[in-house]
């Protein structure tokens, strides 16, 4: 009886693996990797996706804090809106 049990559990357990490398694609990542042209061609355009996004991000990200900064100064907060005021000319200067 016991025997026939492990046999049930063993084969469940192999459904799951099955199902599980079918869900992953785990075939065709073996063959990904093994195909060292195409790993490169696809790291390759990842790469350059990330560098794109992340200049693309940083430039927002930079804009909308001069905005924000720019809005402090039009507010004529004494301390705060001088210093930043200082910041950007030195922001203008250097952009020219």
């Amino acid at each position: 009886m016991g025997f026939f049990k492990n046999v049930k559990f063993l084969n469940k357990s192999i459904d799951k693996l099955n199902n599980s490398i079918e869900k992953n694609n785990l075939y065709d990542i073996v063959e990904l990797l093994d195909n060292k042209r195409k790993m490169l061609f696809r790291n390759l355009i990842a790469g350059v996706s990330k560098g794109v996004g992340i200049g693309i991000g940083f430039y927002f990200v930079t804009a909308l804090v001069i905005y924000i900064l720019q809005y402090i100064v039009r507010l004529n907060i004494p301390v705060i809106g001088d210093y930043i005021a200082d910041v950007m000319d030195i922001i203008e200067i250097n952009r020219r």
